[in-house]
C-alpha cells in the first residue's frame, strides 16, 4: 500500500530558531561563490573558466556530500561536548556527527542551494513522523508521495527563504521539491556528472552499473580491470577530461583542477582512473554507499548494504535528540570565524575548500582558525593532490602552532570510502 500524506495548510512557516534565517539568505547567482573562486581577469581564458564555474556552482551541486563521515569522526576523535565548525555542503556529515553528541555544530556555506537543503534536512529530522519516513524521503528512489510529506510535515516549519527555494516552479510547472518524488541524487551538478559518466561508458561499450553484480572484492577488481579501466585509454575521454570545464560537475574549480592533475602522469584521465579504481576495488560494495551512488545510482535498501549514518535506524533517536545543536549559516567561513571568540572551537572540518584559495586567503583562514581553536583542537581537510597544501603557503608563525599528523593522515586517506581525494589531512593544536 502506498502511504499518502494530507496537504499542509497554506500558511508560510516562520521558524526562526537558527541564527541567520533573515534577508541575509538572498539568491544572487554566483556572487558569493565568485568571491571565493575568481583569481584571474574576467576576459582572460582562466577568468572566463572561473566565472562559468561560479555560475554553475551557484545552484545545487552536492545532493550527497562526498567525504566519508566515519573517517571524519575517527580523525576528529569527536565526542560529547565538542564545538564543531564545518562547511555544510550536502549536510549528510553534519547529521552523522550528531551521533557523537557534540555540544554544537556551526555549518557554514556560500552556496544558497546547500543552505536550503541543510535547513530542510534539519526540519525533516525534527518533524517527519518516523525513521521510516526519513529514509523514504532521503534514502529511497521513486517515492511519489515525498513532496506531500514535505507539504504536511516540513514546509510549515521551514524558514521562508528556504521554503521559497523548494517551492519555486521550473518551466514545466514542477516545484523544485518534486525531485524527491523521483531520485534526488540524480540531480545537482554531481548527479548530472555521474549520469554523464554512465552515458559515456555505455557509448564506449561498458555499463558501469554492471559492477553491482560482483559478490566480492575480487570480482569488483576483475570488472574494473576488464570493463572500466580500458575506457580511460579512449581518445575521446582523454580529450574531454583535458578540459577544465569537464570536471565542474564534481565541484572542481579551475584552480583545483590544476592541483589535481599533478597527482597523475600529467593527464586528467589517469587521475580519474586511479580514483575510480579505489572506489570500485578498495572496499566491499556492501560497506560503501558512495559506490552505490556512483554505480547503482541509488542508496541500498535497509539491510541490503551500509547506509549513510543519518539514515541508519540505530542512529535515529540520537540524531533527533541532538538536532537542535546544529546552526546553519549562509556566510564566508573566514568572516564567520572572525565573529567567534578566541578558543571557542574544538573541531574544524574544511572539506576541500582550501584547494580553491589563494595564499592570502589561506593565511587569513588559518589566522582565524588558530585564534578560535581551543587547546588540542583538531582540523581536518581533504585535497585534490596527495600532499598537504599548507607548507610553503601558510606562514610558519601560524603552522608552528599546529602538529601535522603525517602517518595518521595517510591512514585516514586510505580509509576514505568516497575515494575521490588525493589526500586526507589532520592537524592538532599544540599546547601553548
Amino acid at each position: 500500500m502506498t502511504l499518502r500524506y494530507p496537504l499542509a495548510p497554506t500558511q508560510t512557516g516562520n521558524r526562526l530558531a537558527m541564527s541567520d534565517v533573515s534577508g541575509e539568505l538572498v539568491y544572487r547567482r554566483g556572487k558569493e561563490v565568485g568571491k571565493a573562486v575568481y583569481q584571474n581577469r574576467a576576459l582572460s581564458k582562466d577568468g572566463i573558466s572561473e566565472r562559468l564555474f561560479a555560475f554553475l556552482f551557484s545552484g545545487l551541486v552536492y545532493p550527497q556530500i562526498w567525504e566519508d563521515p566515519d573517517v571524519d569522526m575517527e580523525a576528529m576523535q569527536l565526542g560529547a561536548g565538542h564545538r564543531v565548525v564545518t562547511i555544510a555542503s550536502g549536510g549528510c556529515n553534519i547529521l552523522a556527527y550528531l551521533t557523537r553528541s557534540p555540544a554544537r555544530i556551526d555549518a557554514v556555506d556560500l552556496n544558497a542551494a546547500h543552505i536550503a537543503l541543510n535547513r530542510m534536512k534539519l526540519e525533516a529530522v525534527r518533524h517527519l513522523p518516523s525513521q521510516g519516513d526519513l529514509f523514504r524521503f532521503f534514502g529511497a528512489a521513486d517515492t511519489s508521495h515525498n513532496s506531500e510529506a514535505y507539504d504536511r510535515f516540513i514546509a510549515p516549519h521551514l524558514d521562508p527563504i528556504s521554503r521559497h527555494y523548494w517551492e519555486r516552479r521550473n518551466w514545466r510547472g514542477r516545484r523544485r521539491i518534486s525531485v524527491f518524488d523521483r531520485n534526488f541524487y540524480q540531480t545537482g551538478l554531481l548527479g548530472l556528472f555521474i549520469a554523464m559518466g554512465h552515458r559515456v561508458g555505455k557509448l564506449l561499450g561498458v555499463d558501469p552499473a554492471g559492477i553491482m553484480n560482483a559478490e566480492n572484492i575480487g570480482e569488483q577488481r576483475r570488472f574494473f580491470n576488464e570493463e572500466l579501466a580500458p575506457v580511460f585509454d579512449k581518445k575521446l575521454l582523454r580529450w574531454a577530461t583535458s578540459r577544465k570545464a569537464s570536471l565542474f560537475g564534481l565541484g572542481i574549480p579551475p584552480a583545483q583542477y590544476d592541483s589535481l592533475i599533478t597527482s597523475g602522469d600529467g593527464s586528467m584521465a589517469s587521475v580519474l582512473k586511479a580514483r575510480l579504481e579505489k572506489l570500485a576495488c578498495d572496499f566491499p560494495l556492501k560497506n560503501n554507499y558512495f559506490a552505490w551512488q556512483a554505480f547503482a545510482r541509488r542508496y541500498p535498501e535497509p539491510g541490503e548494504a551500509a547506509l549513510p549514518a543519518y539514515l541508519e535506524p540505530g542512529n535515529y533517536k540520537t540524531i533527533r535528540a541532538n538536532i537542535d545543536r546544529v546552526a546553519i549559516h549562509h556566510a564566508n567561513l573566514i568572516k564567520f570565524l572572525a565573529g567567534k571568540d578566541a578558543g571557542t572551537v574544538d573541531r574544524f572540518v574544511l572539506l576541500d575548500a582550501q584547494d580553491w584559495m589563494t595564499d592570502d586567503l589561506l593565511n587569513a583562514l588559518w589566522t582565524e582558525i588558530t585564534r578560535t581553536a581551543s587547546a588540542g583542537a583538531r582540523v581536518i581537510f581533504r585535497t585534490a593532490a596527495e600532499p598537504s597544501l599548507l607548507p610553503g603557503r601558510v606562514s610558519n608563525s601560524l603552522l608552528d602552532q599546529w602538529h601535522y599528523e603525517n602517518e595518521a593522515s595517510r591512514e585516514f586517506s586510505a580509509k576514505d570510502r568516497s575515494a575521490i581525494y588525493g589526500g586526507f589531512h589532520l592537524y592538532v593544536k599544540r599546547a601553548a
